[in-house]
């Protein structure tokens, strides 16, 4: 993940690393480690989860394979920047879901001297960038995109197909309302429910 040697070690700094992908790709199982890790090289480390993310548990931070780690729930990033006060690593999961200001919060503690973890959806359902993850991603040094498995052909995923009958951007879910696509796989799932709903509009 680090390329490049730091080579003035006189320089106070931080930096921010992105990890990005579809859904069931492995993103909190990722940010997990890298946490741990630093946990265990005694570092202070403050983990933090967007409030309505409440799938597994209300505090904890639990990837789809049970690994977990302790966190604090925000319901705005404005609570981050309060939060965080000396801390040598700052994690941020399902990042995605925080409003824009997300993006000055993680700089700023970069910029601090931080080193900034986060992880999240880079596209939504309907395949478009999702949320402050574009701006995250462009300011980032490091970004790790990770992939799933397509359900229907094998090959890698990064799209998460909304299998739910919703229209809402956010829709917390897990395999009864998503599965992982390929771009040939999701491409042939939109265009198959588009026919389907100009044949309902039409009352075929």
């Amino acid at each position: 993940m680090f390329l490049e040697n730091t080579v003035n070690h006189n320089e106070q700094f931080g930096w921010i690393e992105v990890i990005c992908g579809s859904m069931f790709s492995g993103k909190t199982e990722e940010l997990i480690r890298r946490l741990k890790r630093a946990q265990f090289a005694k570092q202070k480390v403050e983990i933090f989860k967007p409030a309505i993310d409440t799938r597994y548990d209300i505090e904890k931070v639990i990837s789809h394979d049970a690994n977990e780690i302790r966190s604090t729930p925000v319901p705005s990033s404005a609570n981050i920047r309060l939060l965080a006060s000396d801390c040598d690593v700052v994690g941020i999961d399902e990042v995605q879901f925080f409003d824009d200001e997300i993006v000055a919060v993680c700089n700023d503690l970069a910029n601090r001297g931080v080193r900034v973890i986060v992880a999240g959806l880079d596209m939504d359902f309907k395949g478009n960038p999702f949320g402050p993850m574009p701006a995250l991603m462009a300011t980032a040094e490091y970004v790790t995109k990770v992939h799933a498995v397509c359900t229907r052909t094998g090959n890698l995923a990064h799209y998460s197909h909304r299998t739910a009958a919703s229209e809402e951007i956010v829709l917390l879910g897990e395999t009864q309302e998503y599965e992982p696509l390929s771009r040939s796989a999701y491409f042939k799932a939109m265009a198959t429910e588009k026919l389907k709903k100009a044949k309902e509009k039409n009352g075929k």
